[in-house]
C-alpha cells in the first residue's frame, strides 16, 4: 500500500538530489532508504528513478506518484500545523540570532517559507553584529541562535549539518599551486576574519595554534568585504563552501581544501527548553535542512 512516507521519500529524493542526502534528509539510513524504494519499485513494477544520472532523474512511474506527493504532502503538513496550533496554541515570535555570519544568504528563503507556513509566528533577525551570540540567548534577547556551539547547558539543540571551511586566496596567491594547505603554509599570512573571538574560528582554534603557526589578523564585520580584501591580496580567509561558490566559479578568488581530511564544521540550532516541543521551531529546523540539502553544494545532514 501506498504511504504518506512513500510520497515524502520521492519528495526528499528529488530536493536532496541524492540517495545519500535524502537519507540524510529523512534521517534513515542509506540502506533503509534503498530497501524502502526497493519494496516500492517491487509492487509497481519498475524502476522510479534512474539511478547514475545527477541530478536524480524520474521515470514515468516516479514522476506520477512525484506529481501525488505535490498534491498530498502540502495538504497533510498544513493539517498537522494546524493541529499543532488548535492543541498547543502554536504562536510567538523567533527573534533569530547567528553565530555564522555567512548564513545569510540561505537564511532568507527560509524565513520566507516560514513565514508562510507560520504567519502567526512573528521572525525576525536580531539586528548588529554580535561576537557572542549565545549571549542574547541567555539574556533572553534572541529564541533561537544558529551556530557552532551546541554545548549550551540548559538548552535544546537540533543538528543541522556538517559543511567544510575552505581557504580564499586571490589570483596569483603564493600558495595557489598547492592543492592542499597545511598550517605551516599560513605562516606569517594576514588572516582575514569576522571580528569574533580567536577560540571560535575554527582554522585558528584547530589548525593554527595547535602548530604554533605565526599569522596576522584582519577583521570585517561582511562576508564580501572579507572576500573584497582578499581579492585585492590584503590577506587569506578561511570561509564555508557554500558562501564563496559563486565567487570561485567566476574566478573572483581560488579556494583550497585545509588539511588531509578538510578542515569541516558542524551548524546547529538552539533555542530554550521551553521551545523545544513547539511545532513552529521543530518546523523552522525542518525548512532548514530541506531547503539547504537542495541548495548547498558539499554539506552533510546531521541525525
Amino acid at each position: 500500500m501506498l504511504e504518506i512516507r512513500h510520497l515524502r521519500t520521492l519528495s526528499a529524493l528529488r530536493s536532496a538530489g541524492s540517495l545519500v542526502r535524502a537519507a540524510q534528509l529523512l534521517n534513515l539510513t542509506q540502506s533503509a532508504l534503498s530497501h524502502q524504494i526497493k519494496l516500492l519499485e517491487d509492487r509497481y513494477g519498475g524502476p522510479l528513478f534512474e539511478r547514475k544520472t545527477v541530478p536524480i532523474g524520474f521515470t514515468a512511474m516516479g514522476a506520477r506518484l512525484l506529481r501525488l506527493a505535490d498534491t498530498l504532502l502540502p495538504e497533510v503538513e498544513q493539517a498537522e500545523r494546524d493541529v499543532a496550533r488548535l492543541s498547543q496554541g502554536d504562536s510567538g515570535q523567533l527573534r533569530v540570532a547567528l553565530e555564522c555570519h555567512t548564513c545569510f544568504d540561505w537564511l532568507m528563503p527560509v524565513m520566507d517559507e516560514f513565514r508562510m507556513r507560520w504567519p502567526e509566528v512573528e521572525i525576525d533577525l536580531v539586528s548588529g553584529f554580535h561576537s557572542e551570540p549565545s549571549d542574547l540567548l541567555r539574556s533572553g534577547d534572541a529564541d533561537l541562535v544558529i551556530g557552532s556551539d551546541y554545548s549550551l547547558g540548559g538548552y535544546a539543540v537540533f543538528p543541522l549539518f556538517r559543511f567544510e571551511i575552505m581557504t580564499v586566496l586571490a589570483q596569483k596567491h603564493r600558495l595557489q599551486a598547492l592543492r592542499r594547505l597545511q598550517a605551516n603554509d599560513f605562516e606569517n599570512e594576514t588572516l582575514i576574519t569576522y571580528p569574533v573571538p580567536e577560540e571560535r574560528i575554527d582554522l585558528i582554534r584547530e589548525i593554527l595554534r595547535p602548530a604554533n603557526v605565526a599569522y596576522k589578523r584582519r577583521t570585517a564585520e561582511l562576508t564580501v568585504a572579507i572576500l573584497q580584501l582578499v581579492a585585492s591580496r590584503r590577506g587569506v580567509a578561511a570561509l564555508p563552501n557554500w558562501a564563496i561558490k559563486n565567487y570561485v566559479d567566476y574566478d573572483y578568488v581560488i579556494a583550497r581544501p585545509i588539511g588531509e581530511q578538510g578542515l569541516w564544521s558542524d551548524l546547529f540550532v538552539s533555542v530554550p527548553e521551553a521551545l523545544r516541543h513547539k511545532a513552529f521551531v521543530t518546523d523552522f529546523v525542518n525548512v532548514i535542512r530541506e531547503q539547504c540539502a537542495g541548495s548547498l553544494d558539499g554539506i552533510k545532514l546531521l541525525s
